[in-house]
């Protein structure tokens, strides 16, 4: 009932839902419904979309509609990824920071140290250091994130550690991780939830720009950020190579910031009631 309730009242909220459905399932069929993204075929080189090439061809002669569909399966999984690992870990930390006086004095000085870290700078760092692949890029996002998830949690926990009912559970004798893990960590499931959102946005924005600068997934690798660097030479001469993975990239991040904004307005019980 307050499920139907709150879709009739947010319709942007369920279109943003159907708009990120469709982009998973496409992804997920991508290797049924679409060519080779990677085929070269020179003699069709910059052709506009038509029946042949639904969205036209890039400078190479190459399909920009399935290379497109491929991409985002690079996006969302790179996004997915980098939010689960964020969250994960922050997790942990946080709950660790938040409760225990001793470790937040240790690890927040520490946190502010990795929020100091741009993440294109130490994505072009560590591609240099190493041969740039999908798993370089998840791993330079993730950790200027992990601060963040962690600085979140920490404020739960510690208005959450005033609570009467934890003050009960310590004064029972309850040992700290019981109390942290039973009535601490269900506190601290909404707010990541809507976090999780928010960093799978970032996270996809990210890469784009990565693959941009050449600092991300390999150019053989199809993915919107690639495209677009690829394509900026010839926009005045066949703007739909950017088209496309441009719209594409928009249509995710708007449908993933959708989403987001519904869930936090779903699971916060008195921005409801004020609704």
């Amino acid at each position: 009932m307050r499920i139907a309730r709150f879709s009739r009242r947010n319709p942007t909220i369920v279109l943003g839902a159907v708009i990120l459905a469709a982009v998973v399932l496409a992804a997920l069929a991508a290797p049924w419904i679409t060519g080779d993204p990677v085929l070269l075929i020179p003699a069709d080189r910059l052709l506009p979309p038509g029946a042949k090439y639904w969205l036209g061809t890039d400078h190479l002669g190459r399909d920009i509609y399935a290379r497109t569909v491929h991409g985002a399966r690079i996006s969302l999984l790179v996004g997915v990824t980098v939010a689960g690992l964020s969250v994960l870990i922050g997790l942990g930390i946080g709950l660790a920071a938040g409760y225990w006086r001793r470790v937040d004095a240790i690890v927040m000085r520490f946190m502010d140290g990795l929020m100091a870290i741009p993440a294109i700078l130490l994505a072009i760092a560590l591609v240099s250091l190493n041969k740039a692949s999908v798993g370089i890029v998840i791993i330079a996002i993730t950790i200027p994130e992990i601060p963040r998830v962690v600085r979140l949690v920490r404020s739960v926990v510690l208005t959450v550690r005033e609570m009467p009912y934890i003050e009960a559970a310590v004064s029972g004798g309850s040992r700290g991780q019981k109390i942290v893990l039973r009535h601490i960590l269900p506190s601290t499931i909404a707010p990541l939830i809507v976090q999780a959102t928010y960093i799978t946005a970032s996270a996809i924005l990210i890469e784009a720009g990565l693959s941009f600068l050449g600092a991300g997934v390999p150019p053989e690798i199809p993915t919107w950020g690639n495209m677009i660097a690829q394509s900026r030479l010839f926009v005045a001469r066949a703007p739909w190579t950017v088209f496309a993975p441009g719209t594409a990239l928009a249509m995710v991040i708007l449908a993933v910031n959708l989403v987001g904004d519904g869930l936090r307005d779903f699971l916060d019980v008195r921005l409801a009631r004020r609704m």
